[in-house]
């Protein structure tokens, strides 16, 4: 398994409860923090959700 890291770009300010959840899961506060994770399909999945709100790459 390979290691992601996954950056908060955009506010969560306006967003929905699902989507404020799902960075939350991901461990994000606010705007500029960086989280690594695992890359399974459950860190895929809530990384897709919220896209629109974060950047993500492979870390190494």
């Amino acid at each position: 398994m390979g290691k992601i890291k996954v950056t908060q770009v955009r506010s969560a300010i306006g967003r929905t409860k699902d989507q404020k959840r799902t960075l939350e899961a991901l461990g994000l506060k606010k705007i500029g923090q960086v989280v690594e994770h695992n890359d399974t399909p459950n860190i895929l999945g809530m990384v897709n959700k919220v896209k629109h709100l974060v950047s993500a790459e492979e870390s190494k």
